[in-house]
């Protein structure tokens, strides 16, 4: 195996630290007599332990083994990946190395271990090879990235040789796209200093929601707004950043994260920042300006109070500074305020003690909304299109066995006692309903 490792060229970078060459290092101390047993034999068992702590994240199943080096593939980000993930197959010098290393990634795949199993007496990499994993809720593991990785897998055991693996690999980082993020959805900002000094400013979400626009009843223009933004960013044309604002539960981020699970196989990805991270919208911008994705900053229940400052941060992101946006970067906001920043009747007025020309003020807040070129306005359904919502929901589950009147009649009730009339209340009910209904 070290044999084997040495001679990358393109997946070099993998890592010293990694699974892969811990192990190759294992098997070349093997191979010469140079090791203690027992040491042996607790530094393999170190990296079995670490390759299941992997595949328990990721939700790898049957061979691990299998399913690790094509992770290490489809994670790998260096210049040969990245530029097959815009452009796919292609020719050049390059290809040869790439060829070469795919060589070695296919020998790695059908590694015969059983000679250091005998030796050693021990069956752990057999038992990896053959892993039949414990059923896991999604909320456990990373199905996004894990679906992806298997399916990868699964390609390249049947590839004959180091050709049909290029166009198998290649086509996979022009399908999804290579690493972090060509695997995933949706990112946040890393507040682990340890990886962020190795330049991770984001990390991935690894369970999004799989609401889509349907589920959200109603609102219908606002929807169709939203969706014509969005299908001409992801596209490559002009669009406008976009504020949601209006009543609380009423779908504004429904709707966005629903426009993320739309357009995800679109090369569309999201990032969810806060304001006090604020701070770190530069260096995110310079992290993702270059890269073959369109990009959403989402920015959830977006508002400032009047001695909160870092608004003055966003309107130089969103516009002003020397640098310009990127063209594949875009911010959505909610917001429950229309202008998002509070205002006082003193901000209206010339006549303050602490400002000679307060209207000024006023015209500087009310500058951040002009800078989103697209607001959508979501307000509290009436009465009967409450109902409608609640009609709606309840027949995607045939466990609720109540007619229309008295859905009517307990959604009434209901909103009464919970919050008043809007989509968050009748879901709330739903939910209600499905939890006291009969098994």
């Amino acid at each position: 195996m070290y044999r084997l490792t040495s001679k990358l060229v393109i997946y070099r970078n993998i890592g010293k630290d990694s699974i892969l060459f811990k192990l190759a290092d294992i098997f070349q101390r093997f191979s010469t007599g140079q090791y203690v047993k027992e040491d042996l034999i607790t530094e393999i068992y170190d990296q079995i332990h670490n390759l299941l702590d992997l595949s328990t994240r990721y939700g790898f199943d049957k061979n691990l083994w299998h399913n690790y080096l094509a992770f290490l593939l489809a994670m790998s980000e260096n210049p040969f990946t990245l530029v097959s993930e815009k452009v796919g197959a292609n020719e050049g010098t390059v290809n040869e190395f790439a060829k070469g290393d795919f060589a070695i990634f296919k020998q790695l795949f059908d590694y015969d271990f059983s000679a250091i199993e005998k030796e050693l007496g021990i069956d752990c990499f057999s038992v990896v090879l053959n892993y039949k994993a414990i059923v896991k809720s999604e909320q456990i593991f990373n199905k996004s990235v894990s679906e992806k990785v298997q399916q990868l897998s699964t390609d390249i055991e049947k590839a004959e040789d180091e050709s049909e693996m290029y166009k198998i690999v290649t086509d996979f980082y022009r399908t999804y796209g290579v690493g972090k993020f060509g695997l995933n959805k949706a990112f946040r900002v890393n507040h682990n200093e340890n990886t962020r000094q190795a330049g991770e400013i984001l990390e991935p979400i690894t369970t999004t929601g799989n609401m889509s626009l349907d589920d959200l009843i109603g609102y219908e223009s606002q929807k169709q707004k939203l969706i014509e933004n969005t299908e001409a960013f992801v596209k490559g044309k002009k669009a406008n950043n976009v504020l949601l604002f209006g009543d609380a539960g009423t779908g504004k981020s429904t709707s966005i994260k629903a426009i993320l699970n739309k357009y995800y196989s679109q090369g569309l990805r999201m990032i969810e920042v806060y304001k006090h991270e604020f701070k770190d919208l530069s260096t995110i911008i310079s992290e993702i300006k270059n890269r073959n994705y369109r990009f959403i900053i989402y920015m959830d229940d977006l508002s400032f109070e009047e001695f909160e400052i870092e608004y003055k941060y966003l309107k130089a992101v969103i516009e002003g500074g020397l640098e310009t946006k990127p063209d594949n970067i875009l911010i959505y906001a909610t917001s429950n305020r229309r202008h998002l920043i509070r205002e006082t009747w003193s901000d209206r007025s010339d006549m303050s003690k602490d400002e000679l020309h307060r209207s000024d003020t006023m015209q500087e807040k009310l500058s951040l909304v002009a800078r989103f070129g697209v607001t959508i306005g979501y307000y509290r359904p009436s009465q009967q299109e409450y109902f409608d919502i609640v009609i709606n929901l309840a027949k995607k589950y045939p466990e609720i066995k109540l007619t229309e009147d008295e859905l009517r009649l307990e959604a009434n009730k209901w909103e009464l006692s919970h919050g008043g009339i809007s989509g968050r209340t009748a879901q709330q009910f739903i939910n209600h309903l499905i939890g006291v209904a009969d098994d």
